[in-house]
């Protein structure tokens, strides 16, 4: 049931000083199709919030119902304490900046600027002096008297957040607004984009699907996936520390290793000498190829502990920079024998696509070596592969159907905490 469309805004039951956006049970359904199911999100005076996920998860439908472009068929959306489901656009303190920006040709950079004031009728002289202290603010002061068109694809996108931050709005929405960009003028605009978020103090919500953009602007992330909420956290915590298998794989470049758990310590204290969760003994599935030796790792017990007995499958999470490549007849280090069938130097780098001997494709990235002349690897060249127990994340079975490419192995290793 749609919220009341009365255009009298109701004050939220309890408020916090430190909450400027709550969303409360947000339900949205098209053709009997429950596109966002249940949201719940508080969100901080000042924050830097990015919704991420893949396309169809319901990220720019719950960024549409904040802007009141679409309405919520349930739930309450309260900003700074007041009741906004149900109010149109025009009348809620929030402006969006769109993937493409809809600046108007015909205008000047300024005269676009100072739309929204001359909508509002504020006094010529307080326009001048603001459009003024805007485009200083984003560094365009200079162009002030070109059109749009005149304009790269990163000015066009200052002006447009110009004109919707001019307007001092308590929240600005942004909708994928760097996708158009090249890969060069993208990485440029995320900072400037952190910049004036910091300097203008506004609470800003950011649409994408790409990871490395999230992990580099958000102070807190929020993933989705089927319209509900998979992990909200900061990127630290969403790399690091996935909730689930989706989060692991979506967030990040990831190796997934399969363990069977051969023991469970629970008073095993960790290499500090700590009794926390205690100690899990695991057998690296990968390990085990025909007369081959076999991988025993001594880990962390996880805080699903009580759920894992003897006999059970856990998967072990490694990022690539996680792993450590030996030569095989390295006798010092167990691992994973494989063969490298692909190497590429990236300057600080070195990326190498190692194939498990049981056919498995992982990932390793090591700091170049350039005092090093053997640092390199010729293709089909032997290896093994291993990492230093703690550094894995270690994740539960999960039900949901492993839809990657099942030559990669992406799950999910727990660094010790600890």
């Amino acid at each position: 049931m749609t919220e009341s469309n009365s255009q009298m805004p109701t004050t939220a039951p309890s408020n916090t000083d430190k909450v400027l956006l709550q969303l409360t049970g947000l339900k949205k359904t098209y053709d009997q199709t429950e596109v966002l199911k249940d949201i719940n999100l508080d969100i901080k005076h000042g924050e830097f919030l990015t919704l991420l996920g893949p396309s169809g998860c319901g990220k720019t439908t719950l960024l549409r119902l904040i802007a009141g472009f679409e309405q919520p068929d349930a739930g309450a959306i309260y900003l700074d304490g007041v009741q906004m489901a149900g109010l149109p656009a025009d009348k809620r303190p929030v402006n969006t900046v769109f993937q493409q920006y809809a600046l108007f040709p015909h205008m000047t950079v300024a005269q676009n600027v100072a739309y929204g004031l001359k909508l509002k009728k504020v006094p010529k002289n307080e326009i001048q002096t603001r459009v003024r202290e805007m485009l200083a603010m984003v560094q365009l002061e200079h162009l002030a008297n070109r059109k749009p068109q005149d304009l790269s694809g990163g000015q066009q996108q200052r002006v447009a957040i110009a004109r919707a931050v001019i307007n001092r709005p308590k929240l600005l929405l942004l909708d994928e607004p760097l996708s158009a960009l090249d890969h060069k003028l993208r990485l440029q605009m995320q900072s400037e984009l952190k910049r004036l978020q910091r300097e203008l103090g506004i609470t800003f919500v950011f649409v994408t699907h790409d990871q490395e953009e999230a992990l580099s602007m958000s102070d807190r992330i929020a993933v989705m996936k089927d319209g509900k909420f998979q992990q909200i956290g900061t990127p630290i915590e969403i790399y690091e520390t996935p909730a689930n298998l989706f989060t692991a794989k979506f967030i990040g470049e990831t190796n997934l290793f399969k363990a069977e758990v051969k023991g469970v310590y629970p008073e095993q204290p960790d290499r500090d000498g700590r009794v926390t969760n205690g100690r899990i003994e695991v057998e690296v599935c990968e390990a085990q190829a025909q007369d081959g030796p076999t991988t025993l790792r001594n880990l962390r017990r996880p805080d699903f502990a009580n759920d894992v007995q003897v006999g059970d499958i856990v998967n072990l999470l490694l990022r690539p920079e996680d792993l450590r490549i030996y030569d095989p007849n390295n006798a010092e280090h167990t691992g994973l024998l494989g063969r490298v069938i692909e190497s590429n130097y990236k300057g600080s780098t070195l990326d190498s696509i190692i194939e498990l001997e049981n056919g498995h494709i992982i990932k390793a990235s090591e700091f170049f070596d350039e005092d090093d002349p053997s640092f390199d690897y010729k293709l089909n060249e032997g290896v093994k592969v291993s990492w230093v127990d703690g550094w894995e994340w270690v994740l539960p079975e999960d039900a949901t159907p492993d839809d990657e490419n099942n030559n990669h192995i992406n799950l999910a290793a727990q660094k010790d905490l600890t």
